[in-house]
Formats: C-alpha cells, structure tokens, sequence
C-alpha cells in the first residue's frame, strides 16, 4: 500500500508540475485522439480548477474529489484498471461483484489522487517529446521531474487506445514501478484471504475518508 500511494503522490504532483508550466484561464478542451496532447491538457485543465477552486478547497478539502472526478478520471480507463488489479480473480467474479468492484476502485482512486493533490512541490518538468502513434494501441508519455541536487524522477503515463481511436490513461509508472503491478499483487493477496466482497467493502470505506488538506503543515 506504501509504494501504491507513493506512485500515486508521484502521478499527482506530476500532473500539477506539468500543468504549472503554462496555466490556461479557461478549460481547454480536451483532444482525446491524441495521448500526448490529452495528457498535457488534462493536466493544464486540472491544475486550472485547482486555482480556481482555491478558497473552496480552503473551507472544504473533500471539493478536490469534486475536482479530479470532473477533470482527470473522464481521461483513466478505471474499468479496464480494475479488471486488471482484479488479475485472474476477474473470471471468478459475478457481474454485480465486477461492476461494484470497478465502481469502488473508481472512488479510491479519487479519493488517493485528491489526497496527493494537497502535496506538491515547484520541482520542473521535462516532457520527452512525443512519437509516432499512428499505428500504437498503447504509448507510454514520458515525464522527468528535476529538482536540484537530486536525480531526475523518471515516470511515465501509460496510455491506450480504445475501439473508437481515442486514448484513455491506465496505468502510472514511478522509477520503473507500475501501479497497476503493484496494486493488482496487493488486491490477488486480499481476494486470497478475505473474498471479492470483502474486498470492495474495505475499498468503499476507504473512499468514504475525507481529505487532509496540510498532513505535513504545508499551505495548499
């Protein structure tokens, strides 16, 4: 759970570093057809609202779930996340188990980003630039954070294309950490010991937490 969180303050940041760079007034739309683009956009857009919402987020951090669920996860393949941490358990499952299990991730998934959304930091962002997709069904967009005196944190977004030719993320990885890998390990143990249901249940309880806008004193 540590490393999972860890990737995910990472994917967070990330987002918010990259969109810092060059801050739009207005939503941009977002162009869906190409991964590259949307991931920058999406990251633009989001760190947009951030601001925007500030004084809300001020008096009500739980307003940053409002926030990633109206800007990010309309761009994360969550159903195609959850069938995968779910791993070979998938075909053991009902249809109601499947559709609430995605339904919990989902919601966890909000509500880790939200959290991580409350610590950033001004390191810079190189984007690598972008390939070739034409004939891709998956891409990774490369991201290296720099901060002084360190080395560069190297992630990248994994994105795929669907039947219709647009690309949704799935899968964050930090330093050659997947977070689908990690997370789907972590899920089969749970399903192992403690059964489907169980498992969405602790899911949904961990979504129900509100947000801790300064868990280390630093000001949003």
């Amino acid at each position: 759970m540590r490393m999972y969180k860890h990737i995910i303050k990472f994917g967070a940041s990330v987002l918010l570093l990259i969109s810092s760079v060059g801050a739009h007034s207005e939503a941009v739309e977002v162009n869906t057809m190409d991964p590259y683009d949307m991931v920058e956009t999406v990251a633009n857009n989001t760190f947009d609202r951030f601001h925007h919402d500030i004084d809300i987020i001020k008096s009500n951090p739980d307003h940053l779930k409002v926030i990633v669920s109206d800007e990010l996860m309309p761009y994360i393949d969550y159903k195609y996340a959850s069938y995968k941490v779910m791993g070979s358990y998938l075909k053991k499952t009902t249809k109601d188990q499947r559709e609430r299990f995605v339904t919990a991730f989902q919601g966890y998934l909000i509500s880790t980003y939200a959290q991580a959304f409350t610590e950033y930091t001004d390191q810079k962002v190189r984007f690598a630039p972008p390939s070739d997709f034409t004939h891709e069904k998956m891409v990774n967009v490369n991201v290296q954070i720099i901060e002084p005196g360190r080395p560069p944190i190297k992630l990248q977004f994994r994105v795929r294309r669907l039947k219709d030719d647009s690309w949704k993320a799935f899968d964050l990885v930090a330093e050659g950490v997947s977070l689908l890998a990690s997370k789907s390990s972590e899920i089969s143990n749970l399903i192992r010991q403690k059964g489907i249901d169980s498992v969405i249940l602790d899911l949904e309880e961990r979504t129900k937490g509100h947000i801790i806008r300064d868990p280390k004193g630093k000001k949003v």
